[in-house]
């Protein structure tokens, strides 16, 4: 089977002995039909208990296959008329971030995306995926363009993480992120991001402050690479595999913690076994989104944006000291505002409290 990877080839190998079979049958005249069927049968159920089974390390490997669909291939396939658009106006033009004008069902949108290459000379040219800062530039000149001609806009992410050479420190790597958080919090158009494979760190989350952010089933999002992490936690970059477990990386896992609004499902066996099938799912899903955020104001937009980051994550209060500890995991009591049992007061959000702190994000 093309493209198969190391937890597949059980799989692989009883397919090759099916075609081996049907050659034989239609090569040498013998009948293997009773054979072949009972095969064909075991191949559907190594299929179901396989890809229904899968742990972060096989999502990871998936999300990283060299055939999994990029951004421009889901363009083409959901977006018409695009023009795609070019340079940051500042330095250059970045490869490694493609973008431009389109349709979806119509309606003109602003789509951008990372993207990496084909094959080894595409990937060089577009440095694996990763961006340079005037690739970050380029994307939020897009996005401003979108915000002025009224346009909503969709991303696609799709990174090992922002570029990590001299070069891109050079010419301030890390201001250009934090300039895209910054400036897609206060976008006054509907955001719609869409983690199509590997969103890695900063480099995926300048494309990822979005009103609604979703991800295909075996695609995975993380503060840091598992190859990253592990280099860090065991000084060993093949522990990969072990990090991506512990990490909690999968769809699944970052729709439980409230950090993607939904996840687009995949044909069986990843998204490159599909792409047309896997294209129409992520444009009905964007569709119905998109929707759902045209109904609101552009300050309904901001506000909007705000709160779902503002309510990401959870924390519970540490029992005191000699107490004694409960059987399952700590909660966090409502916040009252009123003193909590362990003697800490409970974080509380007054009335407008939330629009007083948007509205001094967008002054300041």
């Amino acid at each position: 089977m093309a493209g198969e990877l190391p937890f597949e080839k059980p799989l692989g190998d009883l397919r090759r002995k099916i075609e081996e079979l049907k050659g034989l049958s239609q090569g040498k005249g013998i009948d293997f039909s009773d054979e072949i069927a009972r095969l064909e049968a075991r191949c559907r159920q190594l299929e179901e208990e396989l890809y229904n089974e899968l742990g972060a390390a096989e999502k990871m490997h998936l999300a990283r296959h060299h055939q999994r669909p990029t951004s421009l291939d889901f363009i083409q396939a959901i977006f018409t008329d695009f023009l795609e658009l070019h340079g940051d106006r500042l330095f250059a033009d970045d490869l490694a971030i493609v973008g431009g004008l389109a349709k979806l069902n119509g309606m003109p949108v602003t789509v951008i995306g990372h993207q990496r290459g084909k094959d080894t000379k595409d990937n060089i040219a577009r440095f694996f995926g990763s961006p340079h800062p005037e690739g970050f530039r380029k994307a939020l000149r897009l996005m401003q363009q979108a915000d002025k001609f009224r346009r909503p806009i969709i991303t696609f992410i799709d990174t090992k993480g922002a570029y990590p050479g001299n070069t891109a420190e050079e010419r301030g790597q890390s201001e250009a992120i934090a300039r895209n958080l910054r400036e897609m919090a206060l976008l006054g158009v509907p955001v719609v991001c869409v983690v199509i494979g590997e969103g890695g760190s900063g480099g995926a989350l300048a494309l990822g402050v979005g009103n609604r952010v979703l991800m295909l089933e075996n695609a995975i999002y993380s503060v840091i690479s598992p190859n990253g992490a592990a280099s860090i936690l065991w000084k060993d970059a093949s522990k990969a595999d072990q990090a991506a477990e512990a990490m909690k990386i999968t769809a699944k896992d970052l729709l439980s913690f409230g950090i993607v609004e939904e996840v687009v499902p995949e044909p069986q066996g990843g998204a490159h076994r599909d792409y047309a099938q896997q294209a129409e799912s992520i444009r009905e899903a964007v569709w119905r989104h998109l929707q759902e955020l045209l109904a609101m104001s552009p300050e309904e937009l901001i506000e909007d944006r705000y709160m779902k980051f503002r309510k990401v994550g959870r924390f519970a209060f540490a029992a005191e000291a000699g107490a004694e500890q409960p059987d399952g995991p700590l909660e966090a009591p409502e916040a009252s505002g009123q003193p909590d049992e362990a003697g800490g007061a409970a974080e509380t959000a007054a009335p407008g409290e939330a629009s007083a702190a948007a509205e001094s994000a967008r002054v300041h």
